[in-house]
């Protein structure tokens, strides 16, 4: 309404919804503070997408006080750049990553061994959040040191997702799987 020029509309639409508009906004507040304290990556594109998101809130602000057209609309953009940037991360999120070492992968190899093809998997793809011990509990990963879960529970979760956790079905092969399970179940002991 800002952009359009209908002050009067937005006066009235603003008494409207203020108590809704306080909710909301203090869900996303509260919401946006668990995620800010839980995220797994503090990568460049997050902190370019929070300083996005930092920047709207006041611009936003001023604009519809001060009734300034061009605030406004920076404002916006503001946000959908933010999103923008939300959805190239979820676009990368649960995609298979590359190893980050290097493993023998063929079970036909003489020195194949099953652990160590599991950690460079766990390595690649899911340490980001469980971290490398399997306890750093990032983005609500549970700790693994602590998990009692049968090969076939560990392999639902890791098919299915949970949670945060995407659904990896499809992207690993059953060798890969075994891999991942013996990997999983070692934290364990340690």
């Amino acid at each position: 309404m800002l952009l359009i020029g209908s002050t009067g509309g937005l006066v009235k639409f603003s008494k409207f919804i203020r108590i809704p508009e306080m909710v909301i906004s203090l869900l996303f507040l509260v919401t946006g503070g668990f995620m800010v304290m839980h995220v797994a990556n503090f990568g460049f594109l997050f902190v370019v997408k929070l300083v996005f998101v930092l920047a709207a809130i006041p611009t936003a602000i001023i604009a519809f006080r001060k009734e300034k057209k061009l605030l406004g609309l920076i404002s916006l953009l503001l946000l959908f750049g933010a999103y923008g940037l939300a959805e190239i991360h979820k676009s990368q999120f649960g995609n298979r990553k590359a190893f980050t070492e290097e493993v023998i992968t063929s079970p036909d190899a003489s020195n194949y061994d099953l652990s160590l093809h599991g950690k460079a998997l766990f390595n690649a793809q899911c340490a980001v959040c469980h971290g490398t011990d399997g306890s750093a509990g990032l983005s609500g990963a549970k700790n693994l040191k602590k998990s009692q879960m049968t090969n076939e529970q560990i392999l639902d979760i890791i098919n299915h997702g949970k949670n945060t956790m995407p659904p990896m079905e499809g992207k690993y092969d059953e060798q890969e799987l075994k891999a991942l399970v013996k990997y999983v179940k070692e934290f364990r002991i340690q």
